[in-house]
């Protein structure tokens, strides 16, 4: 079990796309969605002084990705954001980097590919860096949008079939950064219909709380457990730690899971989402 970290996370629903076609005209919406760029302004004391190092590395574009966050965080207000361009797991091992992180007020990582953004960063020093930060450092914020957000915990989708039923081997899962336990997070969740392939990440991991963010929607988790929704968009909570009744262990390749007693709740900006408690917050704005 993990200790309790100081620091917060900040995972954001994510505007970019994977495909490299998608992703060009996925810029040009970005550039029109820098509202949760405030939110990490919010957490951070002085941004004239603070420094935020923005890791594009799950992106297929990542030089264009870079420019665009370095525009949206100055537009935001902050002066100092630095680019760390890691394309290797050679890179993320580079002594120089991981000072740079040591200094760092918060990271960044942007949308892509998670599968590949963990393939670099598991197991290397920097990412040991990071975790020390986000653990050791109240002021310390770990953010991340789209693929950046999705990688951030233990557990993590790395892909799956978006079908009308839930079918078994549909799935793909893998490790991620480890920064929350028991925790797997779903992004653009609304606009591309991932319910069905979240549920099924949930039923087959019932220890875990899903979370699935829609793209104008952000979370802050702080010490670990309490997290706060912001932004205008929903943030679906599915909990399948009373599941009863399912199929989901046994049934064959192809085969429908069937799930009793999954829980499902529903998050609007202000109210709070207790994870070890599991148990939803209303906030006065929500009454």
């Amino acid at each position: 079990m993990q200790n309790k970290p100081k620091g917060k996370l900040l995972i954001i629903g994510g505007h970019e796309e994977k495909g490299l076609s998608d992703e060009m005209s996925q810029i040009e919406k970005l550039k029109k969605h820098e509202a949760h760029f405030a939110i990490l302004g919010e957490l951070i004391r002085s941004k004239q002084q603070c420094s935020i190092e923005v890791i594009a590395t799950a992106s297929s574009l990542a030089n264009q990705m870079n420019n665009l966050y370095k525009r949206a965080f100055k537009n935001a207000g902050f002066n100092n954001v630095k680019i760390l361009n890691i394309q290797n797991t050679t890179q993320s091992r580079d002594p120089v980097l991981i000072d740079r992180i040591m200094l760092a007020h918060a990271v960044f990582f942007t949308g892509g590919v998670q599968k590949k953004l963990c393939s670099v960063f598991k197991g290397t020093e920097i990412l040991k860096a990071i975790k020390k930060k986000y653990f050791e450092d109240k002021n310390f914020i770990v953010a991340g949008t789209s693929a950046g957000a999705m990688s951030l915990p233990e557990t993590i989708i790395t892909g799956g079939i978006i079908q009308e039923a839930l079918l078994k081997g549909d799935l793909c899962t893998d490790k991620g950064f480890n920064l929350i336990q028991d925790i797997i997070i779903d992004t653009h969740f609304i606009k591309r219909g991932r319910f069905s392939r979240l549920a099924n990440a949930v039923t087959h991991n019932s220890s875990c709380i899903g979370l699935g963010l829609g793209e104008d929607s952000a979370l802050i988790i702080s010490n670990g457990n309490e997290a706060e929704c912001r932004g205008s968009g929903m943030i679906v909570v599915i909990d399948g730690t009373k599941i009863k009744a399912t199929n989901a262990a046994y049934a064959s390749k192809s085969t429908p899971v069937v799930v009793e007693n999954l829980k499902i709740n529903i998050m609007a900006s202000g109210s709070k989402f207790l994870f070890k408690e599991k148990k939803l917050l209303l906030n006065k704005k929500n009454i």
